[in-house]
């Protein structure tokens, strides 16, 4: 049997928006994920969406962190904005980091090394497109410099980084 999510109005997108929030902020991001969803169903390009649906995904890396963030990885590309694409993109490598960093049995510390440098390197160019007055890029960049500082058993690999799901 296959079931078929029933359609929500337009009506209702600006409370199933906030509800999605309420989802994350109660550490609940598959509620969450599944009303973005809903909401893109019936508005493709809804940007609060499809940001929402991003975290909401990235939330739930400490569970299976290899296939959700290839899933978070494509929405990137549907944002409108340069800065979001490239904040929204660092906000993704530092949350692989740390999920890694987390893990009950952390082994690859080259991993969770490189994605930290790469969302510095994400954190840098959203650094340079950002709005006046916006510096969320920057005290992400000075979080992921200060996470590296504090665990200095994070170094890059001589033959590059290791990828914890194919080990």
């Amino acid at each position: 049997m296959t079931w078929q999510p029933r359609p929500i109005s337009r009506e209702g997108v600006q409370a199933a928006l906030s509800k999605a929030e309420r989802y994350r902020l109660i550490n609940d991001p598959s509620s969450a994920e599944s009303i973005c969803l809903d909401i893109l169903a019936i508005e493709p390009a809804n940007q609060q969406a499809l940001v929402t649906l991003l975290l909401a995904i990235t939330d739930q890396f400490p569970h299976s962190p290899g296939a959700l963030a290839q899933r978070a990885r494509e929405l990137v590309p549907r944002l409108d904005d340069p800065y979001r694409r490239a904040y929204y993109a660092g906000i993704i490598s530092e949350r692989l980091a740390k999920a890694q960093l987390s893990a009950p049995k952390f082994r690859h510390g080259d991993f969770a090394y490189h994605e930290l440098r790469d969302a510095m390197t994400w954190y840098e160019k959203a650094e340079a497109l950002r709005p006046a007055g916006n510096d969320e890029a920057i005290l992400r960049w000075n979080s992921c410099a200060r996470l590296l500082e504090r665990h200095k058993e994070l170094a890059p690999r001589e033959d590059g980084p290791v990828d914890p799901d194919l080990e």
